[in-house]
């Protein structure tokens, strides 16, 4: 048996989440009927980052064991069986001990905003028709990055064992017209991201102050934040390793 990382991009829009559910189209659910159609066998994935439903993807990575060589012909087989809203960009062969979840240093998400009809973004961004103040915004990104324990900004009846997570970047900046928020860190948590968002938001437009949106990341309590923020505007950019992947020959 060997072990590959399978790196893919996806839209998010018509599935129901990442991990596999009785009934509903996921995207893992797409990834194990293609490979078992393909390589002939049941293949189990684990996946480095799980995306709600409706969240988007542009690298994401899975892993999984098989006793069939792994060629980049396989990667163009899958491809075609796949629907068109998901695609394998690369596999790679690794140690027996590797794992994509555990493993990962860090990921990265980027939330798009605007705030004109464009039909080009109405599956990818949040329609948000209102005047926003970059600046607050930025003042509310430094103040983010000043704490660790988000649990304010966590789901509730979340299986984790702490809410601490290492912020290195939160960010927004204007980019063609639309409004984006970058934030990376070594871990996230369930609608963490898109609760950062919303609630920031309440400070751009004057709803709550810089000092309230403190005590509510203070509060550790997820009543007090903002979950508005719909799942089509997130996008997984980047998820690093501490080693390199080499594609597969």
């Amino acid at each position: 048996m060997a072990k590959y990382f399978l790196e893919l991009s996806y839209m998010g829009t018509h599935y129901n989440g990442f991990q596999v559910q009785p009934n509903v189209p996921t995207i893992q659910g797409a990834l194990e009927k293609a490979m078992k159609i393909r390589l002939r066998e049941d293949i189990e994935l684990s996946t480095s980052s799980r995306t709600d439903a409706g969240v988007h993807a542009r690298q994401n990575f899975f892993h999984f064991e098989t006793a069939t060589e792994i060629s980049q012909k396989m990667i163009y087989n899958l491809n075609a069986i796949l629907p068109r809203d998901i695609s394998i960009t690369n596999m790679y062969k690794l140690h027996d001990e590797a794992h994509s979840r555990f493993d990962a240093l860090g990921r990265k998400y980027r939330y798009y905003i605007y705030n004109y009809k464009n039909p080009f973004m109405w599956d990818r961004g949040w329609y948000y028709p209102f005047n926003l103040d970059i600046d607050r915004l930025n003042e509310a990104a430094a103040v983010v990055m000043e704490y660790e324990d988000f649990t304010s900004f966590s789901k509730r009846n979340t299986q984790v064992h702490t809410y601490i997570c290492q912020i290195r970047q939160a960010v927004w900046e204007m980019d063609n017209h639309t409004l984006v928020f970058t934030v990376e860190a070594n871990r996230f948590l369930r609608g963490m991201v898109r609760a950062l968002v919303a609630t920031m938001l309440k400070v751009s437009r004057g709803t709550i102050s810089i000092e309230q949106f403190r005590r509510i990341i203070e509060s550790k309590n997820c009543a007090n934040a903002d979950f508005s923020a719909p799942a089509k505007g997130l996008f997984l950019e980047e998820v690093s390793y501490p080693y390199k992947l080499t594609g597969i020959q």
